[in-house]
């Protein structure tokens, strides 16, 4: 797929998501096969005010891999502005958010409410892509409507891509679903259908799976997709999507050796990268992404956020992966069902889990 002047390779993309997309988690999805990644949707305003946080999480990819920066903003000159310093640290794609769904975003007329002012939104397009360097694609990623009564998928699509837009991502809700709800593939089928064939087509909402994408892919014809939530601590997907599209058999699950592998390696790459106050935070968020739904993994989540230091944090992760692999290689019991009574707390923690994480963390 291409972007603009910008190749893609095969596979699936990283959405953006807020106190998700990090630097550590990028790279790890970039290393199993994501195609692009993109960063925390970030403050157009922040940024022009040099804003720390925001600028700290503007991050560029490690190894010179392409990635994508998004900004989210309301007036066309700051948008503008804030491009300009995504394209000075060298993103390879710079993504508008029309459609966080999010009340603190909304609330300021920014993300999904713009697609109720597709005057203003193709203002900001256009402000953008005369800011930064033709090499640089613009691209929108927006909400299938505001609600039931505004699906205006299509007709908004085509109006950004006039303003300049080189790819559109549809994510199949409206902003009044938040991220309940089922999506409708339709609303990305009808942008496919009405934007050029040069103009690619990304489908969002709900991919949590290999079939999931295959879903996708055909209800809709997109020409690719994004993944958000289903990533953490699974992302391995990335790996599944891109064996797909190269043709190359699915390969298995991954063992308990390479789960330990990658949340060790994204657990160095939190202590290298991350902000020093916030390191003891991501250690613990990772680690309760790599243990969902193995065994003893609510345990492990219940002391995992009681514990007060990075290296304890650490010490519990390696100690669990261990009994699990000591467990697995014990005659018989690998094959041993989960005691009902661990399955029973496994789902309770994931709803209540999946509740919170619905409130906290919005995709861009």
């Amino acid at each position: 797929m291409r972007i603009g002047s910008v190749d893609i390779g095969p596979g699936a993309l990283l959405a953006p998501m807020e106190a998700v997309t990090d630097l550590p988690f990028r790279t790890i999805c970039e290393e199993l096969g994501a195609a692009l990644t993109y960063t925390e949707f970030l403050s157009a305003e922040a940024l022009t005010r040099g804003a720390e946080k925001a600028l700290t999480r503007m991050s560029k990819s490690l190894g010179g891999r392409k990635f994508a920066v998004q900004v989210f903003g309301r007036d066309p000159e700051v948008v503008a502005r804030a491009a300009g310093l995504a394209a000075d640290i060298g993103a390879s794609v710079l993504d508008i958010n029309m459609g966080c769904p999010a009340k603190k975003i909304t609330g300021g007329m920014c993300g999904s409410a713009l697609m109720r002012e597709p005057e203003l939104a193709r203002a900001m397009v256009a402000a953008v892509r005369a800011a930064i360097p033709d090499a640089i694609p613009v691209t929108v990623k927006h909400r299938a409507g505001w609600d039931d009564l505004s699906l205006n998928a299509a007709d908004f699509a085509r109006q950004m891509v006039d303003a300049g837009a080189a790819l559109i991502t549809v994510h199949g809700r409206t902003r009044a679903q938040g991220f309940s709800g089922t999506v409708r593939l339709s609303a990305i089928a009808e942008v496919r259908l009405a934007l050029p064939t040069t103009i690619p087509v990304v489908g969002n909402g709900d991919i949590r799976s290999v079939d999931d994408y295959l879903v996708m892919k055909r209800e809709t014809n997109c020409d690719a997709v994004m993944i958000g939530r289903a990533a953490r601590g699974n992302p391995w997907l990335f790996r599944d999507v891109r064996a797909l599209e190269e043709g190359r058999p699915l390969p298995p699950a991954p063992a308990i050796t390479e789960q330990h592998a990658v949340w060790r390696h994204h657990a160095e790459l939190v202590r290298e990268h991350s902000p020093p106050k916030m390191v003891l935070h991501e250690l613990r968020k990772t680690l309760a992404w790599y243990s969902r739904g193995l065994f003893g993994g609510s345990d492990l989540r219940s002391r995992c956020f009681s514990e007060r230091s990075s290296d304890a944090v650490l010490d519990l992760g390696e100690r669990f992966f261990a009994n699990l692999l000591a467990r697995e290689a014990h005659a018989g019991v690998a094959a041993d069902p989960v005691p009902p009574e661990e399955k029973w707390r496994e789902r309770h923690q994931r709803r209540a889990g999946d509740k919170e994480e619905m409130e906290n963390v919005c995709d861009g």
